[in-house]
């Protein structure tokens, strides 16, 4: 784990400020390329690769010079982030085979319904499964009245608010997980404030689409009530190889064993699922090939930032789990959410450290023991850290990579969806985050 190596390998002078330039300059990219100038943008599309392993090479050649051991941790680094992408391509492509087909038109009620079925649904199979998954029917069944609202919405429960209570939901909760946060302690710890989130996104979505149901054609209105949907599933036979990825998690963290049995099952879903599932999910490996690339660069420019927060974490001042809850959140609305987990994560752990060194002095260089004493001693630090990342990645488009998933469906569709500002304008800000900090303020 990387927390256990940091003050046996960080060199006495510290990190330099420099080697964080290549970590900033990525989520920078990451950040604005997809809305540049088409010309910038086509550039970026074939060049990150070369990018991000480009800034990776820049940090791994620093640890190998200038750190003793630096290597190993390197080593360690390299293993964490086979297991993340193990386990979001396993579910990419599983979820990928499952076909929703929707008959019929979706009264208010039923859309409500769908969206809670999604939004837990997001924690079986990923927010970017759930969304794959969800996105089309959603569309279909709302197709005589579709509006912006509905995407949006969508992207607020389905892509990520909903996916917040286990570490396959989204990707920084399993890098928690990684790093030794159990399983369920999270769904154990923060459901309540969960449930009372998604009811009230819910709430403000129904009352959104009461109004539109309301000012369609009485006919069609009464035509759409009294024809129930009907559904049906394709590529049912990736239920079994879902269960086997979310077993696979428990397997022992040795020999890639729980990382060999999530390709062996994405393997046998991609050979056993019919082609015409894929065909109308419109599947690719696009999106994952971008995801695996670029975690590439984030996993190791992060380095530095871990350890630049070892060692000056608590002159941040953040000793509140509100002070974690918002500026984690803050981060993951314009940045990629799982960085922003992991480095504020190591910032709670070096507060903790602070205000009691005694009792972490007992664990000192055992990263397990490290976040499990964390965990006893602050852990609503960790809950505000987990649901700032999950929760505010729907504050942008570019919060959480499912949003512009979502968004190009849709438009691909003939959705209308907001503009990047206009998303942030007319939904996010006056309907999200009231919410969102409303929660906050209840629950921590």
């Amino acid at each position: 784990m990387i927390s256990s190596l940091w003050l046996a390998v960080l060199p006495a002078a510290g990190i330099p400020p420099w080697l964080l330039g290549p970590f900033g300059l990525l989520l920078l990219l990451i950040a604005t390329m997809p809305l540049a100038a088409p010309a910038v943008k086509h550039w970026w599309e074939k060049s990150y690769p070369i990018v991000a392993v480009g800034l990776a090479l820049v940090v791994a050649a620093y640890y190998l010079a200038a750190i003793p051991d630096g290597g190993v941790l390197l080593l360690h680094t390299l293993g964490e982030y086979v297991s993340f992408i193990c386990l979001i391509g396993s579910l990419y492509v599983v979820a990928g085979g499952i076909h929703i087909k929707v008959k019929g038109e979706a009264t208010p009620g039923a859309n409500v319904v769908f969206l809670l079925i999604g939004a837990v649904a997001a924690n079986v199979i990923g927010t970017t499964g759930a969304s794959m998954v969800f996105i089309r029917p959603f569309i279909r069944m709302n197709k005589i009245r579709i509006s912006p609202y509905h995407v949006v919405f969508f992207i607020f429960l389905v892509s990520n608010v909903g996916g917040a209570l286990t570490p396959i939901g989204d990707p920084p909760l399993f890098l928690g997980y990684l790093r030794g946060v159990p399983f369920f302690w999270l769904i154990e710890h923060v459901i309540v404030q969960w449930l009372v989130t998604v009811a009230a996104i819910l709430a403000v979505f129904y009352a959104f689409d009461v109004r539109s149901f309301k000012h369609m054609p009485r006919r069609l209105q009464a035509d759409i009530a009294s024809h129930a949907e009907t559904w049906r599933f394709d590529g049912m036979v990736n239920v079994l190889f879902l269960l086997a990825i979310i077993g696979a998690v428990f397997l022992p963290d040795r020999l890639f064993l729980r990382e060999s049995v999530m390709v062996a099952a994405a393997v046998a879903s991609w050979f056993l699922t019919p082609k015409v599932a894929h065909e109308e999910n419109a599947f690719s490996f696009g999106p994952i090939k971008e995801v695996a690339w670029l975690f590439v660069g984030i996993f190791m420019t992060m380095l530095p930032a871990l350890g630049y927060l070892e060692q000056h974490g608590p002159e941040f001042g953040f000793t509140r789990p509100l002070h974690y809850y918002f500026a984690s959140g803050a981060l993951s609305s314009v940045l990629d959410n799982a960085p922003t987990y992991v480095n504020f994560l190591q910032l709670a752990q070096a507060t903790a450290e602070a205000q009691n060194p005694a009792a972490f002095a007992a664990v000192h260089g055992d990263a397990l023991a490290t976040v499990r004493l964390l965990l006893v001693q602050q852990p609503f630090f960790v809950i505000g850290v987990s649901l700032g990342a999950v929760f505010f990645g729907a504050m942008t488009y570019i919060g959480n990579g499912p949003n512009f998933m979502v968004k190009s469906i849709a438009h691909d569709a003939g959705v209308h969806c907001p503009t990047f500002v206009g998303y942030i304008v007319r939904y996010s800000l006056p309907i999200l985050l009231p919410i969102l900090i409303l929660s906050g303020w209840i629950f921590l």
